[in-house]
């Protein structure tokens, strides 16, 4: 079974449909126990658990199901990345890039927002954040095809 509107029907897909659940389920044990372990930085618990992801095909590349993945393992300390949020958090000024590490930049990013948000939305969840990130109206585009 894959999440939300991934397709069932593509190379990495069957590859991983095709893991052995033991493996998968070591795998995912690993990153489970990364993003919940609170000794840790939530940005470095969640480069630790999105390496651990990293041995499972279809989460080489991407952060998007690796964060949902992430967060399902630790709602209170994980957010969901996806594009939504990431056109949010440019529209705010934030740059978010690429490279790889993206998705604890992610968090780190949410814990910024977190920490220097007015009351009372410095009591969410990084969960709640990506909510509201989500949630944001997309952007008008300027006439020259950027968004502002």
């Amino acid at each position: 079974m894959l999440w939300k509107r991934l397709r069932a029907d593509t190379r990495w897909a069957g590859a991983l449909m095709a893991t052995a659940d033991r493996d998968v389920r070591r795998v995912t044990a690993v990153a489970a126990v990364a993003v919940r372990d609170t000794s840790l930085p939530r940005g470095e618990a969640a480069r630790a658990g999105r390496a651990a992801l990293a041995e499972l095909p279809g989460f080489t590349t991407g952060d998007a199901l690796a964060s949902a993945v992430l967060t399902a393992a630790a709602p209170h300390r994980m957010a969901v990345y996806d594009r939504r949020a990431h056109t949010a958090l440019r529209a705010l000024g934030i740059a978010l890039t690429d490279r790889p590490g993206r998705c604890s930049r992610y968090i780190t990013t949410i814990d910024h927002l977190l920490a220097h948000a007015p009351t009372p939305a410095r009591t969410w969840t990084p969960r709640d954040m990506d909510t509201a990130l989500y949630s944001l109206p997309p952007q008008p585009a300027e006439p020259n095809g950027t968004h502002v």
